[in-house]
């Protein structure tokens, strides 16, 4: 059953939705951007339903300034207290709750590395935002990454129908020869200061267990790739081929399933 309350969060009301079930190990859904509780066209309120129909309680609530909830917007960076805060009204609603793992997908995913410690028993983490500036101001980079155009070039050249157009002189071989070049590219390192670099750090002193979920056609998961390697090497990762940020439509399934498999 889903359930609709508030807490307080420094001074503002937090509006949150729990959906109850049995089980003793909850999931707290972080939002990412500017979006609302409920997510992408639901996604996040489906995603939750469904975890709570497999028998673990979900908890989802609007930070400062976002939807139902009072006080400014201070964007994913500063969201440390509104999580923290989540976490302690989830525990009060739900006291059989003894475990708590915490979800979050592109700038949720960095507030979740980003703000420790947490009194969470474990991260999920998807599509990490690794752009500094607020995720919001644009669904994907303006220039897409290395990796990005990495990717899209090598998959064109295994696929016949690009090489029989190329064989029809229908390429701009100028834009060709551009991204054949970024393919021997190497990434630069991040500065010490930016975000990225920050997540990786985040991510070299995590306490609690955490998995790393990755859209691999996905321009943010694809930054993610290429900017924090060293994270890669430390959590376990999960990758999907799927260029859906918010893995929308049947992707969903296996979103759902990697969570539970983490809840389970």
């Amino acid at each position: 059953m889903r359930h609709q309350l508030s807490f307080a969060c420094e001074g503002a009301a937090l509006a949150a939705s729990l959906d109850d079930a049995a089980g003793t190990t909850g999931l707290l859904i972080v939002s990412g951007g500017n979006e609302i509780r409920s997510g992408a066209h639901r996604g996040m309120a489906m995603l939750a339903a469904r975890i709570a129909g497999a028998g673990h309680p979900v908890f989802r609530f609007d930070r400062r300034g976002i939807g139902d909830s009072e006080g400014a917007n201070g964007g994913f960076e500063s969201s440390g207290p509104d999580i923290g805060a989540a976490i302690a009204a989830f525990r009060e609603a739900a006291p059989h709750v003894t475990r708590i793992i915490g979800f979050g997908n592109c700038d949720a995913a960095s507030a979740l590395l980003l703000h420790q410690p947490l009194a969470l028993d474990g991260l999920i983490v998807a599509n990490p935002w690794t752009y500094d500036g607020e995720a919001e101001e644009a669904d994907e980079p303006a220039l897409p990454p290395a990796a990005a155009i990495r990717a899209r070039y090598l998959s064109r050249l295994k696929d016949p129908k690009s090489l029989l157009r190329l064989l029809k002189g229908e390429v701009d071989f100028r834009k060709l020869f551009r991204g054949l070049s970024a393919l021997k590219t190497s990434p630069a390192p991040a500065a010490p200061d930016s975000l990225a670099a920050r997540i990786d750090h985040a991510v070299a002193e995590l306490g609690p267990p955490a998995t790393i979920l990755l859209a691999t056609g996905d321009r943010t998961a694809q930054a993610f790739i290429e900017s924090c390697p060293s994270a890669l090497n430390r959590l376990p990762v999960e990758r999907l081929a799927s260029a859906s940020h918010s893995f929308a439509g049947d992707d969903g399934t296996w979103l759902a399933e990697r969570i539970l498999a983490v809840l389970e």
